[in-house]
């Protein structure tokens, strides 16, 4: 059966990755030192990347850290009717971003670990490239995408995935309906977990800066969905409600974020449409403005940056300081800030 989703028909993206050319194609992308179609690039301390600096015929040759594989990128479904979702706790960075009617999807990192299966997998938007950029060569596995879309998929600098490229990475689940029961099975794309390296998002993690205010919980709303994080002092974590209930994986574990940050950015219109004719948002991650960071029972004010889609974003306290993350899972919820403000 071919992949359909609903949410832009039963357009995908061009087959131009079998299983053995994919292999091939990490390895390739890999042996390269993770280069892209951007020109020779590294990474820098932050996320940012720059033209790797040629070495001399008179300099003595210094040993290099072989660079870390690529990331690992899900989009995950998270209609009610996807609901439960599968490997989300496993992740190492949750992104959630609005869709078309209001609703909300999610984008998962995977570098530290892989779980068996991730899912239901759905399809792309454009602000996933705009949000990809500050990683290397990520693999993105996903369902499909609008078609005037492709094009700008396939010149992305990044490995992208679906079922067509690769069926043996992904399967359908019995429990539910299509097109919510689309599953990945990450090990097949990526074999080994790239590590914490692979991250290059920007973030920095260590104890909690001073200031803060004490905080329960914090609900975060879409037109159409609603994220709520509970602190549990027990768990040290946030917990995750959606729409007013308990976010539980398939295997019945809670899922629970170490660090949550409320990103205000610009939401507006995007130049896609839905097949029912409905505008797709564009959500804008490079620019700047306001956040609100939840760690440790506290909320944080906070300044976010990212001046360029391949820098990762900078979080700064009111006084210029790194902002600082808990270490374990993050989520990102990408709000739009009020007034259609909040990057520029």
């Amino acid at each position: 059966m071919t992949p359909v989703d609903k949410a832009h028909g039963p357009r995908t993206r061009r087959s131009t990755f079998g299983p053995a050319l994919l292999a091939a194609a990490l390895a390739l992308g890999l042996a390269a030192g993770c280069t892209s179609s951007r020109g020779a690039l590294q990474d820098k301390p932050g996320g940012s990347r720059s033209p790797t600096a040629s070495t001399s015929a008179s300099a003595s040759p210094s040993p290099r850290t072989p660079p870390p594989g690529p990331v690992l990128a899900v989009k995950i479904d998270n209609a009610p009717a996807a609901r439960p979702p599968t490997g989300l706790d496993a992740a190492d960075v949750v992104y959630a971003e609005q869709v078309e009617g209001g609703l909300s999807r999610l984008m998962a990192l995977y570098a530290t670990k892989l779980p068996t299966a991730v899912g239901p997998v759905r399809s792309a938007r454009e602000s996933d490239l705009e949000l990809l950029g500050q990683f290397t060569r990520p693999v993105l596995a996903f369902s499909g995408a609008q078609g005037k879309l492709l094009p700008l998929i396939d010149r992305a600098p990044l490995t992208a995935v679906t079922p067509e490229e690769s069926s043996g990475a992904f399967y359908r689940g019995a429990d539910r309906a299509a097109p919510h029961n689309l599953f990945l099975r990450p090990k097949t794309l990526v074999p080994s977990p790239p590590g914490a390296a692979a991250l290059t998002t920007g973030f920095r993690y260590g104890a909690a800066p001073p200031g803060g205010t004490p905080e329960k919980t914090r609900s975060v709303r879409f037109p159409a969905a609603r994220f709520t994080f509970t602190w549990s002092p027990d768990r040290a974590r946030w917990l995750v409600a959606m729409d007013g209930r308990a976010s539980v994986t398939s295997g019945g574990r809670r899922v629970a974020a170490a660090t949550v940050v409320v990103q205000y950015v610009t939401v507006r219109g995007s130049r896609f449409h839905d097949f029912l004719g409905n505008t797709t948002p564009y959500t804008r991650t490079v620019g700047s403005g306001r956040a609100t960071v939840l760690r440790d029972g506290r909320a944080f004010d906070a300044h976010w940056e990212r001046p360029t889609a391949t820098d990762g974003t900078r979080f700064t306290t009111p006084d210029g300081a790194a902002m600082t993350f808990a270490p374990g899972q993050v989520w990102v919820v990408l709000a739009a800030a009020p007034g259609g403000g909040g990057s520029r």
